[in-house]
């Protein structure tokens, strides 16, 4: 098979009144089987996605459905079609000075309406590859990758052939149309003026059918590790770390558990002290037992404290069952190892107020990691209630002091939305 990657040369300058397959039909000569790999910004320009603007950041504002990551002025972001790129592909070159071009607003449309034109102009099976130039995590410089496609398979799936030494492929699926609007950019590119390539000698990939397009390119965000920048997932967990009530039966990961904690112990604490502990509660025999005993506890304080009756006292200790149906329980405790002996009560307050503090940063470490990790949390009280008991059960040192319960596991349902929180109702500069 001789395959050969040849530039269009000769076109002009496209704009919306163009007639962009007449243009390209009648620039080069064509083959049966021929792959068109265009730059998607003639098609933009086809179709008169030129915006005069004179703000670039709100023409990317506009394009934008979710920001993956920022840093400074530059952003990487989704946009309408799930294209993860910088700047929602807005571009501000090879456009005329005050205004911006878009990307096609539908691109697998664009590429199946230029494919049905130039076949009919040409007489030839055809296939179109619409392209676009971005950057790859981890790797330096630009490649032009596949936007839009019709007549032949963005992707092909190698899963179930065996290699030339007989292991069978289970992973590898090939991203076809990447591969040829990378080739097809060695001919073409934005300073040569040459917006289309012929990449001839794969007539066996174009298809009678239009196809899926280059849809099957984008990743599906449940499959996607790395969804975020730093700052942005940094973002993300905390707000997805909201109390959650009701989980699945689903175990828990220990490994999961122990990261956090890793994440936990790096909290700012005082005189460089460690006074943080996390008792992780695995076996379902401990859990049922501290919790029985707590129970026992609360109805006993409440009934001879309180004077509470019996349906009083089951609709409030009914609260706990977040505790009881959690398949993992934590339990951070504050060891206040290290900490000053003051003779006077209100510098030994303070001194108590510092440790406390530092282990409710150590527990938001810990619950923020939980919620990257895709686990729900619920941070509850009710050990500080009964510390002895909480001790007694869990046969924990007297200087442990158990500073509520962290209830861990899956979700059984999203959490309900709730209205954004500005930080201006919470700031006073001075």
């Amino acid at each position: 098979m001789t395959l050969q990657i040849l530039p269009v040369t000769g076109l002009p300058e496209i704009d919306a009144d163009s007639d962009l397959a007449a243009l390209i039909a009648k620039a080069a000569t064509y083959r049966d089987g021929d792959v068109l790999v265009v730059t998607s910004k003639i098609v933009s320009k086809a179709e008169g996605r030129v915006l005069r603007a004179t703000d670039r950041e709100a023409a990317i504002d506009a394009e934008t459905v979710r920001v993956v990551a920022r840093r400074g002025p530059v952003r990487i972001v989704e946009n309408r079609n799930g294209l993860v790129m910088a700047a929602a592909g807005v571009d501000a070159s090879n456009t005329a000075p005050g205004t911006v071009l878009l990307l096609p607003e539908d691109p697998d449309a664009s590429a199946r309406a230029l494919r049905v034109r130039l076949q009919q102009l040409t007489g030839l099976r055809l296939a179109v590859v619409l392209t676009d130039t971005f950057g790859r995590p981890w790797r330096n410089g630009l490649t032009d990758v596949a936007i839009g496609a019709a007549g032949l398979p963005a992707l092909e799936d190698h899963r179930g052939r065996t290699d030339s030494h007989g292991n069978e492929l289970a992973m590898t699926v090939t991203a076809t149309a990447d591969e040829l609007a990378a080739a097809a950019d060695l001919v073409k590119g934005k300073a040569t003026g040459t917006p289309v390539a012929v990449v001839r000698g794969l007539g066996h990939l174009v298809t009678a059918e239009d196809g899926e397009g280059a849809r099957p390119l984008v990743r599906a965000s449940a499959d996607d590790m790395f969804r975020l920048g730093t700052s942005e997932a940094l973002r993300q967990a905390v707000t997805l770390r909201r109390t959650i009530r009701a989980f699945t039966p689903e175990p828990v990961d220990p490994g999961a558990v122990r990261r956090a904690v890793d994440a936990a112990v790096t909290a700012p604490a005082p005189h460089h002290t460690t006074p943080w502990r996390f008792v992780l509660l695995e076996s379902a025999e401990v859990r049922t037992r501290l919790l029985d005993a707590m129970l026992a506890a609360w109805q006993r304080d409440l009934r001879e404290l309180d004077g509470w009756d019996d349906a009083r006292i089951a609709r409030r200790t009914a609260r706990g069952d977040v505790l009881r149906d959690a398949p993992y329980l934590v339990v951070p405790c504050l060891v206040t190892d290290g900490s000053h002996d003051y003779p006077d009560a209100r510098r030994a307050a303070a001194e108590r107020e510092m440790f406390t503090v530092a282990i409710g940063a150590a527990v938001q470490n810990l619950l923020v990691t939980l919620a990257g990790e895709g686990y729900g949390t619920a941070w509850v009280s009710s050990t500080m209630f009964c510390r002895d008991t909480v001790r007694a059960a869990l046969d924990l040192p007297a200087g442990w002091d158990p500073m509520g319960a962290v209830a861990v596991g899956r979700p059984a349902e999203p959490p309900r939305e709730r209205p954004a929180r500005s930080a201006a109702a919470f700031v006073e500069v001075r």
